[in-house]
């Protein structure tokens, strides 16, 4: 073993001087005067500038990949709230909203006055198919609702002449109460807008709903009469957790009997 060693650090040896004899190899670099570099146009670094540009780089590839990260994670965020307002969520979060607009059209019902009835679904004002340009990402559908007519008697100069309060007069509309959920509205920052179009009737209006994704547009026909927007006398519009309500009276014009 001994000798075997002793022969291969000869032959390293032999080839060690053989290379000093022969000198450098045709695929050595030869070695140029800077002078000559700098003609060429080659910006020369020095080993501080060289490490920083690889710092800089490093660092923007770092900054590359948080952003691409948090593309990825905003995008499963999106798909997942997707999937809830597809029916496909937690169904104990479910239920909890569930319970939130059953436990507040108790409450209404509970509170309502002699004078107020509810609007049945049926009152529903059909609207022409729509188009969103959301709708290839969340699934359309129409907000609850849970909507009172306010009712009362008109004491106009024929109303006096033909009636009297042992024998009053048919009841009249004299305003409502729109109650409008959107538990998931994506933008909640929003709150939904309300607008009047013109209905098949001059009697008649129709007062259009409007909110962001996932939520439809929802309309009702409603008479149309003057409204009274001062708050001491009935007329409410808030957007609170989710639920838009509403409320206002028409004006009414007394006579004297």
């Amino acid at each position: 073993a001994p000798a075997a060693a002793a022969a291969a650090s000869a032959g390293v040896e032999d080839v060690v001087a053989e290379e000093r004899e022969v000198g450098p190899g045709p695929h050595s670099p030869r070695v140029r005067p800077m002078d000559e570099v700098k003609g060429l146009g080659v910006k020369i670094l020095e080993p501080s500038q060289e490490y920083q540009q690889r710092m800089k780089l490093r660092q923007a590839l770092i900054e590359q990949q948080k952003a691409r990260r948090a593309v990825r994670l905003a995008a499963a965020a999106v798909e997942a709230r997707r999937e809830s307002h597809e029916g496909r969520g937690d169904a104990a979060d479910l239920g909890v909203k569930k319970f939130s607009f059953d436990d507040f059209v108790s409450k209404e019902r509970k509170t309502m006055a002699s004078d107020e009835q509810v609007m049945e679904p049926e009152t529903e004002h059909a609207l022409r198919q729509q188009q969103y340009d959301w709708e290839d990402k969340y699934r359309p559908r129409k907000p609850r609702f849970f909507n009172r007519v306010k009712t009362g008697y008109e004491w106009n100069k024929y109303n006096q002449t033909h009636y009297d309060h042992d024998n009053p007069p048919p009841k009249m509309v004299q305003g409502y109460k729109f109650n409008l959920f959107y538990p998931d509205l994506l933008d909640s920052t929003k709150a939904p807008t309300y607008a009047l179009e013109p209905s098949d009737t001059p009697e008649t209006c129709i007062i259009r709903f409007h909110a962001g994704p996932p939520y439809e547009d929802v309309a009702f026909k409603i008479l149309n009469r003057e409204w009274e927007l001062q708050n001491k006398k009935g007329f409410r519009c808030v957007f609170d957790r989710g639920i838009l309500q509403l409320y206002f009276n028409f004006k009414r014009y007394r006579y004297r009997r």
